[in-house]
Parts: C-alpha cells; structure tokens; sequence
C-alpha cells in the first residue's frame, strides 16, 4: 500500500506467528526502527488536511447557512497564515540552501510541490462552494451579492456617486515607465492591474498601470434598501473600481481591469543574542513584516496570461504559487457580511454560558477558591469568573500582589482594565507580556505601554523563550497569615475567544500548586537555576519528559496485564519523542485515544506499530482548544490540563505549564468530557494510515443514535435560547 501523502510504501510489519506483539518495549524496538520516515506525516501536509476538514464544514447542511459561509472564510484565513509562515518559511530554506527535513524525511521543496497540488484543488473547490452552492442558498433567504451586469439603473447611479465621493478621492492609480516604477505592495491587499491603450496629457502611449484597493474601504458595501429588492444586498469593492476604472485615466482606454491579491512572509525573526530591547526591535518588525518577500500571488481567472507573467516576473515567482481565482481573491473580507444582515435563523441560536455551582452564590470569588478546586470548561461555563476575580482582587484591601502572564488577550480588554485598577489601587502588579504572540504583537505592544504607564512592572519573559503558560497568582493577607490563590488555564486570557474556544479554567487555593505558580513567576521576572515543582509540570523543563515517564509507566503496566490506557486531547501531535513513545505504549498494548484537532505526525493503524492508537478530529461550532493528558494508572487516573500541545516549540522552545487536577470528582469530569469526545459521530474525523482523514460519519450505522460532543456539553453546562 502507498501513502497518498508521500507515495512511499507504507511500512507493514508482521505479527509472529502466534499473533502476539513483542512483550517489551526494548524486543519491539529491535524489530522495528521507530525513526524510520515511514512511520511519520508531514507537519504542513497534515495542516492542510486540518484546514480541509474546515472547509467540509461548509458543506455540512447541519450547520446554519452563515455558519457555513463561516467555516468557508475561515479556510481562508487559515490558509493565509499558512502560507505567511509555513510555506514562506519552507521557500526560505530553498532559497538560502538550508534545505533539511523532518521525521518524515521530506525535503521542503518536496513539500511545496505537495502544498501547491492540494491548495490549487482545494481552493478551486472552495470557490465552486461558494459560486454554486452558499452564494445561490442566500439568494434564496434573501441576501445578495450584485454583480456589475445585473445593477438596475437607480443601482449603478448610486455606485457612481459612491465612486465620486467615497472612493476616487483617496485612490492613486500609478501608471507604470521609467519614472514610475511598480509600487511596494502591502501583504494581502486588495490591487488591480489594468491594460491601458492611448496617449496621455505629457504624450505618454498607453501600458500598464496598477490601482490599489483603498485599505480603508470596507470590501463589501451595503446597497441602500430603497433602490434594491427586499432583503439584503452588496456590492464589492473591487466591482465599483472595475466599474468605474476608466474615469481614473481621463481620455485613455482601459482594455483590461483584473484584481489580483499578493500574500507575503509574515514571519518576524528576532535574534535573542542581538536584542537588546524587544519591544523596540518587534516595533521594527512590525513595520517590515507587510512587505516580506512574495510567497503566493492570486489573480482573477479571466485576467490575460500576458499580464499573469508580468506579475509573477515582477514578485519572483513561478507557476507553482499562482492562484487562478473564480471570484474575489480576498474572500476573508466577506466575514463583514456576519455583521451587517440581523439573520437570528441562519446561524446557531445564542446561548447563556452556565455558572459553576460554587459561584452560583454571588459571593467573594476568592472564598469559593478557598474552600475547594473550582473547575470551569468554557464555552459551555462562563468566562466572566475570571474576569470578576481579578476585579476583586484589585479592589480587595487585603490582596497585595497579583501576577498573571498574557499571551492573546485583545486590544479592548476587560482583563488589562482590572490589572490597571489593581497597579493604580496600589497593588504590587507584575505582567508578563508575550510581544511575540503572532498576530497580537502591535495589540500587545499597546496594553505593555498601557499598563506600565499604569504602575504596573511589565517584563516580556525570556527573549529565547515565548511565555506561552496561561497563569494568575494573588497574594493576600488573611489575619497574621498569607494566602496564595491561582488560575491555570489551557487557553488565553480573552473574553471574545473565551465564547468561541473550547477551554478549560482551574481556580485553586492548594498550597503546593501555587508555590510552584510562584515559583514560575520567579524564572520569568529573575535569573536563577531551575526549581523544583511539587505539583507543576512546565516546560521547557520537566512536561515532556514527565509526560513521556508516564506513558513508559502504563507500558510495564500493560505488560503485567493490568489495565493500561491513555487518552490526550490537544491542538497538534508533532514532537518524534513523543510520537516514538506513544508507538511503545500501542507496541506494549496501551489502549491510545488521541483526540488531535489540527496536526498530527503519528501514523495510527500500522500493523505491530500503531494499531492500538486511534487518532480523531473534532471540528464543530466551536474551537476545540483543551489540552488534557489523562492516565488509567491501573485504576488510580491521573489527569492533567495544559498550555502545551505536543510540539517541538512548546515543549521545548516555550514556558509552559501543565497542572494536575487532583480532586476526584473534577478529575472524573474531565474523564467524562474525554469520553463524550470518544462517543462523537457527529463532528468527528478519523485519521487514516495515510495521512487523510474521513468522516465518521461515514461508518455510522442508519439507527445509531446520533451524538455530537460540543452539543452535549452544551447541554449539560449552558441554557440555551
């Protein structure tokens, strides 16, 4: 059998002949080398294969219509960044011959190759969805998208009267000659190239000109409702300019106008041994990263190959990362679309998160902690406890000192407002702030500035290291004593995500926890040899070995025959140590249960190898977003939630943190929620031997019962509307 990722012969190996595995793992690893290549997937093939089951998700009539649209915008966005940084990151090492590969044994242009069959597929079968299936279902609810030859007369006076007034007056069409040479286009934006033929008032013959969209026009304008049908109709950007292209070059004939869309590398590498200030030198990457070098150009499927080769010589680039696009080529702009059309019946019904039982009494947060182990799951619990402690905490007299570490936590935020209350009520506030936080840097720059001017100490962690680690600690003084309290949480500490992302909070009062969140803390704002955590794994330091240690425990378990399983729930499985434990423990018969919503390495079903691993993906209303580590141990569960997926960078390359839920009854829980994942036939994807992944769905027998994970957990936490 060949894996339709690589085309390689996918590694088989033979049970003995009496049908059982190799009884230690050491026997097994003679067999078998667990280095070899074949035994791995692609880390960007299996990306994509993530953002494709994103954007099946357009296709599933389960979902509501704008969910749908969603889901498909979503792709795209996705696909954005991954060309920014996975593919810019690959071209970089062809183009400066560092080329070298993974576990998998590809090499980056290998890979590339691979990236552009299966984008060039999937983005033509992304707009086929759109043209012919979401955009004709909305003419039928009553949103429409008007094309330029179907604007009635009243229709194309007002979008001359917008051109005039709203558009002409801030854009700069630039012609292209010796004098004017081809503008430094910004990354992802919006431009056209146009055909010219004619002379000009200096006596100029007619060519090239390129027209670049205004950045700060919306891409989709709402047509007044007394000049268009019922419902709720738009016009594009890009139809206007077309429109209206020849009035932008008085007295010349525009034979062409072709909208085309540039993305570049947006990666920014800060060299820790060079930096002296980080926040200055990300301000200055900041403003180079809209013009790194082109990686993909998009171009409208009608536009000339005369004018395609002009633009793929003027960027650098080859057939290989051109997009011929059926429509327009920055689809992500058409998430306004969610926000102008009040359509309750087409997207998901809202819900009211549920509140925990301990909080349920309106009284001090801080007092729930300190009689029990609080655990919340949001989207299904609220956020807002979060939010409410720390305001407590700022205005409490007897709280003294809180840190908290930020990683994405949004430009407008209720978290950094408490922080400054807390620094301005004269607490000792201390903030880690992560700059590097891709995306965030400019936002978390920002409320950096904001806090410190606040009084807040404002330390960015270690330059070699991202703090990545979602943590809080409060000191207060209770009578003659001190008393430490804590949240842990595998996601951001931002209200907005807190509703769309599956995650869970730990608040706590345990003493040995919060020294080692103390003690954390301690590494990140001083120098110092590492310390020694009593309950707390954290990386770079202790998690991947820890974790490793315990599933080596339920291998000799297994091979004393007592009940051995594992079951971790995370956003990516990339790490080969990890892999190569996880291939012992399946060797070893540990029962394997990988609940992985984005990339995973590790081959499952390979027979002596991985047949006792299952891989699924949940992809849903929400963001799976939980990192959970669990452990049978022989009867005696384990659970852990983390920061920390399982990869190189956060393993080894950030600070994390992985907590350990102690108390049974919200240890079985968490078990609990695991299991319900298990049992999803609904949102579930199965991750097949060679690399693909198919619905399940698909093996779902007629009269089984229907069960989808999210929607359960809905039910059991929220009040829905």
């Amino acid at each position: 059998m060949a894996d339709g990722s690589t085309g390689r012969p996918i590694l088989r190996i033979n049970r003995s002949e009496s049908g059982t595995r190799g009884k230690t793992a050491e026997d097994t690893d003679s067999v078998v080398n667990l280095d070899s290549p074949d035994l791995y997937i692609n880390r960007e093939l299996s990306h994509l294969q993530f953002n494709i089951r994103v954007l099946e998700q357009a296709l599933d009539t389960s979902h509501p219509l704008l969910n749908r649209l969603m889901f498909l915008l979503i792709f795209s966005s996705n696909l954005d960044e991954f060309f920014e940084i996975r593919v810019a990151g690959l071209m970089r090492q062809v183009a400066f011959s560092r080329e070298k590969s993974e576990a998998d044994g590809l090499m980056p242009q290998d890979v590339l190759r691979q990236i552009s069959d299966i984008c060039h597929a999937e983005i033509e079968r992304q707009y086929s969805i759109l043209n012919d299936q979401l955009i004709p279902a909305m003419e039928e609810e009553g949103i429409g998208f008007l094309r330029r030859t179907d604007w009635s007369k009243a229709q194309a006076a007002w979008v001359a009267d917008f051109f005039h007034n709203q558009i002409q007056p801030i854009i700069s069409p630039i012609g292209l000659d010796p004098s004017h040479p081809f503008p430094r286009l910004v990354n992802k934006s919006l431009n056209f190239i146009v055909a010219l033929e004619g002379k000009d008032a200096f006596g100029r013959e007619g060519g090239l000109a390129i027209i670049p969209a205004p950045r700060s026009l919306p891409r989709l304008i709402r047509v007044p409702d007394e000049i268009s049908k019922e419902g709720d109709n738009f016009v594009f950007l890009s139809s206007m300019i077309h429109a209206h292209a020849e009035e932008l070059f008085p007295g010349m004939k525009v034979k062409g106008c072709y909208q085309f869309r540039l993305t570049r590398n947006a990666d920014m590498i800060v060299d820790p041994e060079e930096v002296s200030d980080l926040a200055s030198a990300l301000r200055g990457e900041l403003l180079s990263r809209r013009y790194g070098d082109a990686v993909r150009l998009e171009v409208v499927d009608n536009c000339p190959e005369a004018l395609i080769n002009v633009l793929l010589e003027q960027f650098g680039l080859t057939e290989q990362e051109l997009y011929k696009v059926n429509g327009p080529v920055n689809l992500t702009r058409l998430m306004a679309v969610m926000g102008e059309v009040d359509r309750p019946n087409l997207m998901y019904p809202p819900f009211t998160p549920g509140t925990a039982k301990p909080l349920r009494r309106g009284n001090s947060i801080l007092e729930a902690m300190s009689q029990n182990d609080i655990l919340l799951q949001h989207p299904f619990e609220s956020f807002t406890p979060i939010i409410d402690l720390l305001r407590e905490a700022a205005r409490d007299p007897d709280v003294l000192a809180i840190k908290q570490t930020l990683y994405r936590t949004g430009s407008d935020s209720e978290i950094v407002d408490a922080l400054v209350d807390a620094a301005r009520n004269g607490k000792e506030v201390t903030v880690v702030v992560e700059l590097r936080a891709r995306f965030d840097e400019a936002d978390n720059l920002q409320l950096a500035s904001r806090l410190q001017e606040a009084g807040a100490v404002v330390i960015y962690g270690v330059v070699a290291y991202k703090t990545h680690a979602k943590m809080m600690h409060i000191v207060r003084r209770e009578g003659n004593n001190i008393r430490h309290y804590a949240h842990l949480g595998t996601g951001n500490y931002h209200a907005k995500t807190a509703k769309l992302y599956t995650d869970y909070s730990f608040l706590t009062s345990d003493s040995h926890l919060c020294e080692d969140v103390h003690k954390v803390f301690l590494q990140l704002s001083g120098m110092g040899k590492t310390l020694n955590m009593k309950k707390l794994l954290h990386a770079p330091f202790t998690l991947q070995k820890t974790l490793v240690e315990k599933i080596d425990r339920e291998i000799e378990l297994a091979q004393q025959g007592k009940p051995a399983r594992l079951i971790f729930k995370c956003n990516s499985l990339t790490d080969p140590k990890t892999i190569k434990a996880l291939y012992r423990a399946s060797q070893a018969g540990v029962e394997c249960n990988l609940i992985i919503r984005g990339m995973c390495c590790l081959r499952p079903g390979i027979e002596g190898v991985s047949d006792n691993i299952q891989v699924r993906s949940i992809i849903g209303r929400f963001l799976e977003h939980t990192r959970v580590y669990y452990f049978q141990n022989d009867g005696n569960d384990e659970v852990f939630c983390a920061s920390a997926d399982l990869m190189e960078r956060n393993l080894y390359k950030r600070v994390e943190t992985c907590f350990p839920v102690s108390s049974k009854k919200l240890a079985q829980r968490v078990k609990n929620d695991l299991e319900t994942y298990l049992l999803d036939n609904c949102q579930s994807w199965q991750l097949q031997l060679d690399g693909h992944y198919l619905p399940a769905q698909a093996d779902r027998p007629e009269d089984a019962e229907e069960i989808s994970a999210q929607e359960t957990l809905l039910d059991a936490y929220a009040q829905q509307s």
